[in-house]
Order: structure tokens, then sequence, then C-alpha cells
């Protein structure tokens, strides 16, 4: 046998964040003090009211197949979370329910692109998108955006790559890795270039609840002109779900059928406990929520003031989800002292965790290479202690 594996293990890039989570925890078993920024889930537990809940449905015998597209009764929740949200009634043929936001993502680009079809990624992205869009056979086009204003689209660079093969553009707003919310001119005007254009918006809110300086807008209560939108969000972040693994898709039906039949061959049904799981979290008590909220807001102003006490680092307020993405340009081709020169965010990063012992996350990872990511899912303790061992690091460079 010749050829192992496909094309495609060729195509996808590995996954750089659970290299740098397998690399901390390597120091950790050697018993170093590791700080870690790079974490991309709530450092609380999930709320113990839906943790009942998922103990009740295995004690009831409730770990059984379900419908592969989710159970009537969590569409029936999930219709109920998005008309409090955004006033809007779907109805619950308009509604699939997945293995987390992830597979939901994953499924949507396989039911819509083909080869040869573009989709639009604003620069910085979460690193899955692209990989999506490449698995699905299509091709990611990048295009810029503004730091200075919650990374919201360069539209100018957007105009500038409008072609006839394009069709699709994906929105994260907040946003994984910038923590950058879009203010509604901006949305309202991407929703406008798309519909000109014939382009399908997915918006990823898996961040939705994660707004701290106003409320969050969900995109179909921006869609006044009635573009064709789906929209994606995530029982993980907003509940501290991560490991339930239930995300859910709203989209035309015919767009639900098509993903039903995917999913159907790759997946039997999303998990049956972490549904019923979820319609305790979508109709019970919402305080939980409002206390991690407030602990990550906090947490966002220590980190904030810490990350501009290094000097040359540049950082702005992001206005939701729990990270902050500083430009540290500044400390790139600067020799260590071994010597070694740092190329680019990835040398950078690897020397802090090395000479800090501190996790962060490369921004070339993320299509960006002047910045680094942190996460402010830990403790006040662990953010002001990690950002001085770093500042004590970067004064070692040359």
């Amino acid at each position: 046998m010749t050829k192992q594996f496909s094309s495609l293990v060729e195509k996808i890039k590995p996954s750089f964040t659970l290299q740098m989570t397998s690399r901390a925890a390597e120091l950790r078993a050697q018993g170093e003090d590791v700080i870690n920024f790079g974490v991309g889930e709530p450092d609380f537990n999930t709320p113990s009211h839906i943790i009942e809940a998922g103990k009740k449905a295995m004690d009831e015998g409730f770990t059984k197949y379900t419908p592969g597209s989710g159970m009537l009764d969590l569409k029936e929740a999930i219709q109920t979370k998005v008309e409090n949200l955004s006033g809007i009634k779907y109805e619950t043929d308009n509604i699939i329910v997945s293995n987390g936001g992830k597979q939901s993502l994953s499924v949507l680009c396989q039911a819509i692109f083909d080869k040869g079809d573009k989709v639009v990624i604003f620069s910085p992205y979460w690193v899955s998108f692209p990989e999506f869009v490449r698995i699905a056979g299509a091709e990611p086009i990048f295009v810029d955006t503004i730091a200075q204003k919650q990374f919201e689209p360069d539209f100018e660079d957007l105009n500038n790559k409008i072609d006839k093969s394009i069709k699709g553009i994906i929105i994260n707003s907040p946003s994984n890795p910038t923590g950058g919310v879009w203010s509604d001119e901006a949305i309202k005007k991407t929703l406008k270039i798309a519909k000109d254009n014939d382009w399908l918006v997915i918006s990823d809110e898996t961040y939705e609840e994660l707004v701290y300086d106003n409320d969050f807008k969900a995109i179909d209560s921006l869609n006044e002109i009635n573009a064709e939108v789906v929209t994606i969000r995530s029982m993980s972040k907003t509940y501290a779900m991560t490991g339930w693994r239930i995300g859910y898709t709203i989209a035309k039906s015919s767009i639900v059928k098509a993903m039903s039949k995917i999913q159907g061959q790759t997946t039997s049904c999303p998990n049956a406990i972490g549904q019923k799981a979820s319609i305790a979290a979508l109709l019970g008590d919402q305080n939980p929520v409002k206390h991690m909220k407030e602990k990550f807001r906090n947490r966002r102003q220590v980190m904030f003031d810490a990350l501009n006490t290094i000097p040359n680092v540049k950082c702005d307020m992001p206005g939701g989800a729990f990270y902050m993405f500083p430009d540290f340009s500044y400390y790139l081709k600067m020799k260590n002292e071994d010597g070694k020169i740092l190329q680019d965010t990835f040398d950078l990063s690897d020397y802090i965790l090395g000479d800090a012992k501190v996790v962060t996350v490369a921004g070339d990872g993320f299509g960006d290479g002047k910045y680094l990511r942190f996460s402010f899912a830990t403790n006040t303790e662990n953010i002001v202690n990690g950002i001085e061992r770093i500042k004590k690091s970067l004064e070692k460079l040359k």
C-alpha cells in the first residue's frame, strides 16, 4: 500500500491550540507551575440544576438513541430561547441539534459548499473556520478587519475581494480569538453586501451571552433586508457545558433537511443525556449565567489593566467572550538568551511558555501574526501573576 492517507488529511492543519494545551500538561507533569491563558472554555462547573437534569435522565433510562436531528422538546426549548432573545419564533423544522457547535458548522459547510466555491472568512478567525470550508472542498477567502473597531470588517478589503465564486460568508461576533463585538451598523452593512451578491451568511453566535458593554443582538433581529442567514449556537460557553457537546443550527427547512441527511450518516444522534440537560439549561434558572458573566467582566478589567502595563504591548478592550488579543509585534525578531530569533508568534508563544511557564496562543494560527490570544477564564490571581511573569521574560529579549 503506497498511499496511506487521503489528500484531505494533507489539506487540514492540526489544532495548534490543542498542541499548546498538551505541552502545558507535559510541563505540569514534570512539576512545573504553569499558568494557562490558552484555555477556550469557562473555568466554572456546569450549573447544578443542569447536572441534576443529566443525572435524572440517566436514572430514568434516557440513554438510548434520539431522533437524528434532536429531540422535539429540546427544539421547543430552543424556540423559546430564540423568541426571548430576538423576538422571532421559528418552527421546529428550522432547527437541527448536533454534537456541539463545531459539528453544526462542519455539517453545514458540507451541506452547502462544493469544490470551486469560495467562502469569506474575516481575519483573525477561529482556527476551525477555514478547515471546515476546506473539508467541504471549498476555498476560504480571508478579509482584513480593523483592530481598533472591535475587529469589524475592513469593507474596502471585502469589496475588493468580491467575485462570482463566493457562495458564503462567516460572521463571528462575539469573536474567538479577539473578543470583538461588532456594531449593529457593521453587521447590517455585511448583510447588505451578502444579499447583493447572493451569499449565504453564517453567523456563529457561540458567545452570545458573554457581551459586557451592551445587550447582545442576534443577527436575525438585525436582518431587516431578509438576507439568507444561518445561525449557529452552542450550549458550551454560556452554560459551561463544553464537555456535554450540544449545539444547534437555525436555518430554513431545506438547509436543515440537507444537514440532517449528512449528520444522520456521520453520527446517529446528538448526545441524549446532553439534550435533556440542555432543556434545563435553556428553560431553567439563568442566575448562574449572570454570575459567571459578572466574574468574567471583572476579570476582563484586571487582564486589560495588566496587559497594558507591559512595555510596547497594545491591547484594546474587547466587548465580549473571554479573550483578549493584544499586539505583541514589538517583540518579534528579537533574540532570546540562547540567541534564537523569535521569527513569529509561534516562536514568541513557545518562548513565553518555556521561560515564564505561561500558556498563550499564537496569533499566526488565527491568521494574524502580530497578536497573542489570552483567555481570562481563570482567577484574578493567575491573571496578575501570569502577566507579571511574562513581563519579566520579555525583559530578557534583545
